[in-house]
């Protein structure tokens, strides 16, 4: 038998499936997900954090985020039927197995020790899981199935209702829980502000939102998406664009104020999100807009880090002891220059092959920095301590707010510089080159000269991070500058947008500050920066916030 006739054969069989099996299998698949979600101990550790005080946990929330989404699933693939109760009863039928799932492991556990070989297998797992039921009773057993039944028919329903309402529950949703998981956040901000004596009492409980607080911001967000959907309806580029003026005016002025009205964790949080949107900026030059993809781009932050670090530092390794206004362009120029060496033999590769290379130089110079031969000059692994901090009319900064401002005061150079390349004539060419090389080629652009003046700006404004990240941090070691920094550059242009200014901002706020306003979870907290990230390329692929031509070549694809 040949191969193309197993694959027929296989296809035919997947046809031939029935719509029930493949309900029944959706819902097997999200009791897996569940179960691994509970055995990997991540369900009792967010079981003690709240997003609705004494009503909904984080990890209720998550497991019943599982149910509705087999019952969406299983009921988006039947919604061809003439009948509503048909998608319905799929998406019932799915969050029954789901539940049936966990309902199996809550039994399992009960009656057999799994503890030697899967630690989170505990009786507080098995308590949580019961939701307050006597453990062992049938009760426990038959609510979850129950729930999830209850769960997959919402998820039906959801699949069947019309995309506006969809959407506005979607939003609605979100809104409860962004505010019930960064409840310390607002709280501190209810506290800064003026003639707002206690209000946060009444709107937050010890650990989450209080129930109709939580109502009423459910009801305000899906009125939120129902106005904006009507606002944009007809596809009208003038609303459209003064909608994104006004998000990005507000976005603006909460980045502006943030600081000021929260408390010094929330300030810190927000300096390592200004200096990683400063890198995107840079990094936004060679990937946004000329499509190099530069995997060694830390290279250069290191560069611009160990040059401050060696002109500002009062420890045995300072070369000079200077301000650190006066060690910044010193540290902008050395990367540029940076950049245009190692540009020079990797720029005329492409594609992956180019990712490899950049790759290699950014492992070249951690390499260089740690080794005993450079030691002497750079420190070594004891890295450069005792960096100055900079200092404006003789006042030091060195609180967070200020140092936060510092940052985001350059990015906003940086951003200005970036707007302005894109715009010309230079940024017309990279946009041309990132579409078809050849064909810009053959219009007469220089590919090699474009290429490595994108990566020598990009360098260039990668070094200014690094001396950034000198001053912010006082100290300068190399297991700073891994291959992982890198990598949450790239990933804040992809989630943001590639090519698109308020994209980098946008990202790094959801892609580094997040998780930092999340340590509570420990590393549990990268198991749903994972799955954001993939429903992310899946729901919305050019970015939270794509630039103006990605939005238009989506609209017209």
């Amino acid at each position: 038998m040949s191969f193309n006739t197993v694959t027929s054969s296989f296809k035919v069989a997947r046809r031939r499936k029935s719509p029930l099996a493949e309900t029944v299998q959706i819902g097997a698949l999200a009791g897996v997900a569940a179960i691994g979600f509970a055995l990997i101990g991540a369900y009792v550790a967010m079981d003690k954090r709240h997003v609705v005080e004494d009503t909904l946990t984080l990890s209720q929330i998550a497991y019943a985020l599982m149910a509705i989404a087999a019952g969406y699933v299983a009921g988006r693939d039947t919604q061809g039927s003439p009948s509503g109760t048909r998608v319905v009863l799929h998406g019932a039928l799915a969050g029954l197995t789901a539940g049936l799932c966990v309902s199996a492991l809550m039994l399992l556990m009960a009656s057999v020790s799994l503890r030697a070989t899967l630690v989170a297998a505990s009786p507080m797992l098995v308590k949580a899981l019961s939701l307050g039921a006597p453990l062992g009773s049938l009760q426990a057993l038959a609510q979850l199935p129950a729930l999830g039944a209850l769960l997959g028919v919402i998820g039906g329903v959801f699949a069947a209702m019309p995309t506006r309402y969809r959407r506005a529950l979607t939003y609605g949703f979100a809104a409860v829980l962004i505010a019930g998981l960064f409840r310390d956040v607002f709280v501190s901000v209810l506290d800064n502000v003026p003639d707002l004596n206690g209000p946060e009492a009444d709107v937050f409980g010890s650990g989450g939102l209080n129930r109709v607080p939580a109502l009423l911001l459910l009801v305000a967000g899906g009125i939120f998406a129902l106005l904006r959907d009507r606002w944009n309806a007809g596809h009208n580029p003038a609303r459209r664009a003064r909608s994104s003026k006004a998000g990005l005016a507000l976005l603006l002025i909460g980045v502006l104020v943030l600081p000021l009205v929260t408390n010094d964790f929330v300030a810190q949080v927000a300096m390592l999100v200004a200096l990683y949107m400063l890198m995107g900026m840079g990094l936004n030059i060679e990937l946004g807009l000329a499509g190099l993809v530069d995997l060694g781009f830390v290279a250069f932050f290191a560069v611009g880090a160990y040059t401050v670090a060696l002109m500002c530092s009062s420890g045995p390794l300072a070369i000079v002891d200077v301000s650190f206004w006066v060690a910044l362009p010193v540290a902008v120029v050395l990367a540029a220059c940076a950049g245009m060496l190692f540009g020079l033999p990797v720029l005329r590769v492409r594609g992956d092959y180019l990712a490899m290379a950049t790759l290699g130089l950014g492992e070249i110079i951690r390499v260089l920095v740690l080794s005993d031969a450079l030691a002497p000059y750079l420190g070594g692994s004891q890295g450069i301590i005792e960096i100055d901090h900079p200092r404006i009319l003789g006042i030091s900064l060195q609180s967070p707010a200020a140092l936060y401002y510092l940052a985001l005061a350059l990015a906003g150079v940086v951003a200005f510089i970036s707007w302005r390349l894109q715009h010309a004539r230079i940024g017309r060419a990279w946009l041309a080159m990132r579409e078809d090389e050849d064909v810009a080629q053959a219009l007469g652009i220089d590919p090699v000269a474009s290429k490595l003046l994108a990566y020598t700006i990009g360098a260039a404004f990668a070094g200014a991070a690094g001396a950034v990240f000198a001053a912010l941090v006082g100290s300068v070691y190399p297991h700073s500058f891994q291959l992982l920094v890198s990598i949450n550059v790239l990933a804040i242009l992809v989630i943001g947008g590639l090519g698109s200014l308020p994209g980098v901002l946008v990202g790094a706020i959801v892609l580094i500050g997040l998780p930092e306003l999340l340590r509570e979870f420990g590393e549990f907290r990268y198991l749903f920066y994972g799955i954001a990230l993939v429903a992310m390329m899946h729901v919305r692929a050019e970015g939270l916030w794509p630039a103006t031509t990605r939005t238009k070549e989506s609209a017209h694809a």
